[in-house]
Formats: structure tokens, sequence, C-alpha cells
């Protein structure tokens, strides 16, 4: 697998760009998004990459950010959902509406992409429901910011419950009552086991 290209900027289109590299010369296909986060022709670039290979051809795709291309991999494992109708949905919505859109089951921001119909929207939001929820449920558990809040998930560590569980269960007692005791915070924690 090629994992990113690095080299100069040699040409650039909405849909695909040719990095150069030790005098060799990859062509990637892009999605819009990529495209305007790309340098100017001549510029030296860093691009994440992911490798498509069919019996007849090995297609070589790029992308900005390790949001987009994680997105793109998740699109096509869908039935029916090929690289270039990813690459069109990445073209048309940005990863971050994407998601909220799957998650919110918003058919109509789905749709809004190129080539995706009412069925293939209901498809994608059905298959990729729990793959980006559980992906924005690990980025939504934060530490909690009070020092109290950090005491007593020490507490709940301590006791033998996972640090992300633990996180989870201080902040929620927090944000019911920002004005806990650490021990007030680790019983209301342990209430809601």
């Amino acid at each position: 697998m090629i994992a990113f290209v690095q080299g100069t900027l040699v040409q650039k289109s909405p849909t695909s760009i040719i990095v150069q590299t030790h005098g060799i010369g990859f062509q990637l296909f892009i999605p819009l998004s990529s495209y305007e986060a790309l340098g100017d022709i001549g510029s030296d670039v860093h691009v994440l990459t992911y490798l498509h290979v069919r019996e007849d051809a090995m297609q070589l795709y790029g992308f900005s950010s390790e949001a987009e291309r994680d997105l793109f991999q998740k699109l096509i494992s869908v039935s029916g959902i090929g690289p270039r109708t990813a690459q069109g949905i990445l073209s048309g919505v940005s990863a971050e509406e994407f998601k909220r859109a799957i998650a919110t089951q918003n058919i109509d921001v789905i749709k809004s992409a190129p080539g995706i119909g009412k069925k293939t929207a209901e498809r994608l939001i059905l298959e990729l429901k729990d793959k980006i929820e559980s992906l924005d449920e690990a980025a939504s558990v934060q530490a909690p910011s009070s020092k109290n809040g950090e005491e007593a998930m020490l507490a709940l560590i301590t006791l033998g419950y996972k640090q992300n569980r633990a996180q989870e269960l201080v902040s929620q007692a927090i944000k019911a009552d920002p004005a806990l005791s650490v021990e007030d915070i680790v019983k209301q924690s342990l209430r809601q086991m």
C-alpha cells in the first residue's frame, strides 16, 4: 500500500493532480475539497493516498486530510459505492457535514452529493451509522475541565473503570451540576452505572 506521496505539484485540476517525486510523476484522483486545500503548481505537497486495485487498473486516490481518507475507505466498503462515487460524495459534501448527516439520518444532505439517490442515501445511512457514531463518540469524550472532575475521574479509574467510561460518567455528572464536590461526582457517576 502507498500511504502518501510527497513531492512537487506539477499539474492540478479539480479531479486529479500529478505529483513529481524522484523523477516519477504520480497521478492522483482527488475530491474537490482536497483540490482547494493543495497549494499552487510548483509547491511542495504531502498527499495521503489510497491505492485502488482492480483486475484492469490500479488507481491512486489522494486526500489532504486523514478524515477524508478515512471517510473514503468507509464509503467504498458500502455495497454499490465505488471509488469514483466516493470521490464524488467527498467533492459535494465535506467530511464533517457528511458524518453529521449520517448521525442525524439527514437523507437530503446525502442526496445532494452527485450520483446519490434516495435508496443509496438510505443504504449509506444504514451501513455507516454505527461506524461513524463510534468514531464521533470516541472523539466527543473529553477529559473533565475542573479539578474536582479530574480527581473524580482518577478515583473511578482506581476503582477499575476504563478511562473513556470514567470520563463519560464524570462529564455527565458535572454537566448536571458543575458545583459538585469530588465525592459527590464519584457518587453520581456510580449511580449512573
